[in-house]
């Protein structure tokens, strides 16, 4: 008999949007010097505004180097609608007409309980129980927020914008479905295990890359976002190159197209190329 491959149990935290835009240059350059100042101006406002909503969240523009994008926008947010607003905000301002989506990619930050999951699964089967009686639910809801309130868990669920930390790499990616590849089809054993792995690869590069997961199952194509921060950005290729390599990813995983850039102020992001 097959084991039943059981989800594991995730934390969430902020919702995150993550918006590409190309310039519109021709256009850009109709305008006459006052009224693209003017405009500038007035986007450069709408940008501050979003960096420290009262909510709660950020919002930070990234310029895009050597990709089909010019800018980024990356914002997070306590709750979808308020990610929404932040949309809607930036739309009412003119000079977001000559900027023309290109990709986008919603998702919410995410903590992965693999080790928990498997633990109290096999708990579960230890005692002649099942995952999600009462004594497994029980046993988990003390295990999570044990884990929500540790330090380390706040920071993946509420990331703060690293300022010594300018350079960005942001890419989508999914676990393979295919015949004989297929991570859902997995024991919770096996991914835990291999998620203990890949985790431990991303830890070496502590203090010079910053990871920030976000999953996107039920809200996007991919299933997840990975958001790096770091201070030289030789270092994303270098990660990137390690996890590869890692069983995780060289047998289960899919990549989308990578965007990298530098994070800089509102006024330098309004200066449109």
């Amino acid at each position: 008999m097959t084991p039943i491959a059981h989800p594991p149990e995730t934390l969430e935290g902020w919702y995150a949007l993550h918006q590409i835009f190309t310039v519109d240059r021709r256009a850009l350059r109709a305008f006459d010097a006052p009224t693209r100042e003017r405009l500038e101006q007035h986007l450069c406002v709408a940008l501050a505004e979003l960096a420290s909503p009262a909510e709660g969240g950020w919002s930070a523009p990234v310029r895009l180097i050597g990709s089909k994008g010019d800018l980024m926008l990356v914002h997070f947010r306590p709750t979808l609608d308020a990610l929404g607003e932040a949309q809607r905000r930036l739309a009412r301002e003119p000079l977001m007409d000559l900027l023309a989506p290109v990709y986008s990619f919603l998702s919410v930050t995410e903590a992965g309980l693999y080790h928990i999951t498997a633990q109290l699964a096999k708990d579960a089967e230890q005692r002649g129980g099942t995952v999600g009686d009462a004594t497994y639910a029980e046993a988990l809801a003390q295990r999570v927020h044990a884990e929500r309130s540790s330090a380390h868990v706040q920071r993946r669920l509420y990331p703060p914008l690293p300022g010594e930390m300018p350079y960005v790499c942001f890419y989508p990616m999914s676990k393979r479905r295919r015949v004989g590849q297929n991570w859902y089809a997995l024991t919770l054993a096996e991914r835990s295990q291999l998620m203990y792995t890949h985790g431990m690869v991303g830890r070496r590069y502590a203090g010079k890359v910053m990871q920030v997961i976000t999953g996107a199952i039920g809200l996007d194509a991919w299933e997840w976002g990975v958001t790096l921060f770091g201070k030289d950005p030789l270092e994303f290729k270098k990660l990137v190159t390690d996890m590869r390599f890692d069983e995780a990813s060289a047998q289960y995983a899919e990549f989308g197209e990578f965007f990298v850039g530098k994070t800089v102020p509102a006024e330098e992001a309004v200066r449109l190329p």
